[in-house]
């Protein structure tokens, strides 16, 4: 809805260009542990179980953090006429995987003896994309599902990283939208009172 919106603005004053990425992996600031490579290498890092919705056929394209950063500064430096008002999905074709062969590509390098956990009913939802657009313009992505893994593990192994509510998206705006709710009963005129 915000792409209909946004994309009829495009001209020669306001150059407008869509980056549709694909599921982010990989260590950040702001970790998320509830995206599917992150979220598996932290189940097969802690409990030597990797959770796998059911089953494991359906497709999805990954994208390592610093490869969408790389693909959002690259889109700065081009040259407008190629990308205003244009769409690109941003990834890579050896990026996109079966999550079944996914998550043995996740299990293998977290060790051997990590087995796979079933869950949840047979998700239905499966796609699978083109990147040629984005690398005809000459992007190309660096990074692979076992980097992100092996960065996420190198800070889980020296106590950097860890599972806490802000690692879970939806939980954590639970949180912040409860204490919102706490914060407004105690106020007064919109304002609290400091100590």
């Amino acid at each position: 809805m915000a792409e209909k919106e946004i994309l009829p603005l495009a001209d020669d004053n306001f150059i407008v260009t869509v980056l549709r990425q694909s599921t982010v992996y990989g260590f950040s600031p702001r970790m998320r542990f509830d995206l599917a490579i992150n979220g598996m290498t932290y189940g097969a890092w802690k409990n030597r179980k990797l959770p796998l919705m059911r089953d494991g056929k359906q497709w999805r394209p990954m994208i390592h953090i610093k490869d969408t950063c790389d693909a959002q500064i690259f889109m700065l430096s081009q040259d407008s006429s190629k990308i205003n008002g244009e769409i690109f999905n941003t990834g890579s074709p050896e990026n996109v995987y079966q999550l079944g062969n996914l998550s043995e590509i996740v299990a293998k390098t977290v060790g051997e003896d990590v087995e796979i956990e079933w869950y949840g009913d047979k998700d239905i939802r499966s796609y699978n994309v083109s990147f040629d657009k984005i690398e005809k313009l000459g992007f190309k992505a660096k990074y692979s599902a076992q980097d992100g893994v092996i960065e996420i593990l190198d800070r889980l192994n020296d106590g950097s990283l860890d599972k806490t509510i802000k690692t879970i998206t939806l939980d954590w705006y639970k949180k912040i939208s409860y204490w919102h709710e706490l914060i407004k009963e105690i106020e007064i005129d919109d304002l609290m009172i400091n100590r």
